[in-house]
């Protein structure tokens, strides 16, 4: 009888839903010297398993993720695994001195973490100088098994990572300009998947193609690591429908143009035409420019082929693609800010049952940063002249008119072990200490401060942050990320952000979920979000140029009372400084 009984529970249980359980997932990154060649250019640099880009990296929602790097180079290296919330894991965050020290030429560490409550298209690259000019790769999480996307699945996913190839070694550019106080020299060539495309000198071979069905659906996972440059992407003669931005799904819209910042992804979705159009494709992505300084005014195309109908394929493949036609997109101008406000208005949270939006409605503290250009004096104790705005200062960059100096500990290292004195500031201002008219004439004193200030927030803290672009040396588009949490883009706007009148207008209901936000040029973007996860979080400009001339700072959020609300312990091979 107690058998019986015991097998008729045991039958209850299993018609129980039962959780979908993450597997554990094992990588290995070697990061290592490769000889790579592009504009008939050849050069060691460095690669994530002797590729360039590196390689893709997929998992579920739900997976724990040990990934060991391996550093094989002379440089020191970390990785970020960009966009993963790192809930409780702020040691596998990955920002050089930030959250751990960068491991050192022929060490290695082994970066633990696990995918909660996550799915879609993000990446990873180094986070250390400029080296994720060369390290960088795609990071795929799939829905759970059994879980449907929100739109019909398509019949292939295709990764497409933007980069920039420099010439030289973008280490060797970063340091000259640090030295000289100069804005750096830019990159040679755009890349699509490591490829500069056709309209480049001695580059037609590498070339991306995609080859396509005709009558098909593809999802195209798309990734912004250029170092510097926001860009437009179109293919010619189609349309795509985003439907993701930042691995959030959202309500789906048609365009012929996305634009995409460094930091951020989109993934869309290519319907192919009905039947073989006897034509290929130019895919092509130029810079949305904002700023006053330099930059690489070039254009990528990778190539869309449609695979011709079988009783033409013998003849076809006799006969060369360069006598297909071949259409060219129209890319938006350098300059098109009405293109890149409505763009960004069009994007929304899907904001349905499954996949709700939970915006904080009630704001526990309110922050006002700003963020921009600004100068430093020159080092004068070489007697040296600068190439910065004057030939007596240098080029600088600040949040709130704070540069951030980086430690040389790490910070969350030195607050879990009570030896923060010395290392950091926590006192962050809430607001710029000296108001200005901030996208008006700019002020007379351009200098900024430096330091190491941490702003410090209680767990579950609600927080609503606007940042202010400035005037100072130009007004610009800045694509802040924030690291350790997605944040709502509750508003945005050109000019001085009105407290009493913006605010009114806020989107509460289903506003876009994101990591990385382009606060408009010339304007300001309101963020929300719950500090739910203890440790210390980096937040920058995902332009390198202006991250290396200070536009960052962190936040500390302290431990909740809760067991499941506290920093896990370090892991045994966290590197040391």
């Amino acid at each position: 009888m107690a058998f019986q009984l015991l097998l008729a529970l045991f039958s209850c249980v299993l018609l129980l839903p039962q959780p979908a359980f993450g597997i554990t997932r094992h990588y290995t990154l070697e990061i290592k010297m490769q000889n790579v060649t592009r504009l008939c250019h050849t050069k060691s640099l460095v690669s994530v398993n002797g590729q360039f880009p590196g390689p893709k990296l997929i998992a579920r929602e739900g997976d724990q993720l040990l990934i060991k790097v391996v550093n094989q180079v002379s440089n020191n290296i970390s990785i970020h695994w960009h966009g993963i919330r790192q809930l409780r894991s702020g040691w596998a965050d990955g920002p050089a001195y930030i959250t751990q020290c960068p491991i050192q030429t022929g060490q290695s560490y082994v970066y633990n973490y696990t995918i909660v409550g996550q799915r879609g298209t993000l990446w990873y690259h180094a986070h250390i100088s400029w080296l994720r000019s060369t390290v960088y790769g795609p990071l795929i999480i799939l829905p759970k098994r059994g879980v449907p996307y929100p739109f019909a699945k398509p019949h292939k996913e295709v990764p497409m990572i933007f980069g920039e190839w420099f010439n030289a070694d973008p280490e060797a550019i970063i340091r000259q300009a640090t030295q000289t106080g100069g804005g750096p020299n830019v990159s040679d060539a755009y890349t699509i998947n490591g490829l500069p495309g056709p309209l480049y000198n001695c580059s037609a071979k590498d070339t991306f193609r995609l080859r396509v069905k005709p009558g098909k659906t593809y999802l195209l996972r798309l990734i912004n690591a250029a170092l510097n440059d926001e860009l437009f992407f179109s293919i010619a003669n189609h349309t795509v429908t985003v439907v993701e931005a930042d691995a959030i799904y959202v309500k789906p819209f048609e365009t012929d143009t996305i634009l995409i910042a460094p930091g951020q992804t989109t993934n869309v979705l290519l319907k192919t035409k009905s039947s073989y159009p006897s034509a290929s494709f130019f895919m092509t992505a130029r810079p949305y420019v904002t700023g006053q300084g330099t930059f690489d005014n070039s254009t990528v195309a990778g190539i869309l082929e449609y695979e011709p109908p079988k009783q033409t394929k013998d003849a076809h493949s006799r006969t060369s693609i360069k006598n297909l036609q071949l259409f060219k997109p129209i890319l938006p101008a350098l300059n098109d800010t009405n293109f890149a406000t409505k763009f960004s208005n069009k994007l929304r949270s899907l904001n349905s049952k499954n996949f709700p939006a939970n915006v904080p409605l009630n704001v526990d503290r309110k922050f006002f940063f700003t963020v921009g250009l600004g100068t430093n004096p020159c080092n004068h104790k070489n007697n040296q002249t600068c190439q910065g705005p004057t030939n007596t200062t240098m080029f600088a960059a600040s949040i709130s008119n704070i540069s951030f100096i980086m430690p040389t500990k790490a910070l969350l290292q030195s607050h879990y072990s009570g030896q923060s004195h010395g290392v950091y500031s926590p006192k962050f201002p809430w607001s710029p200490i000296v108001p200005f008219n901030y996208t008006g004439t700019p002020p007379n004193n351009t200098m900024v401060s430096n330091g190491t200030n941490l702003m410090v927030l209680p767990y579950n803290t609600s927080v609503e942050l606007v940042m202010q672009d400035t005037s100072i040396l130009g007004a610009e588009s800045h694509p802040l990320h924030l690291h350790g949490f997605n944040f709502f883009v509750v508003g945005q706007g050109f000019g001085n952000f009105d407290p009493n009148k913006d605010p009114k207008n806020f989107n509460l209901v289903d506003p876009i979920e994101r990591n990385t936000i382009g606060v408009p040029s010339g304007g300001w973007a309101a963020i929300r979000f719950l500090a739910d996860n203890p440790g210390v979080w980096f937040m920058h400009c995902h332009l390198e140029v202006h991250t290396s001339w200070g536009l960052r700072m962190a936040w500390l959020v302290l431990d909740g009372d809760k067991p499941d609300q506290k920093l896990l312990p370090p892991p045994a091979d966290l590197p040391k400084c």
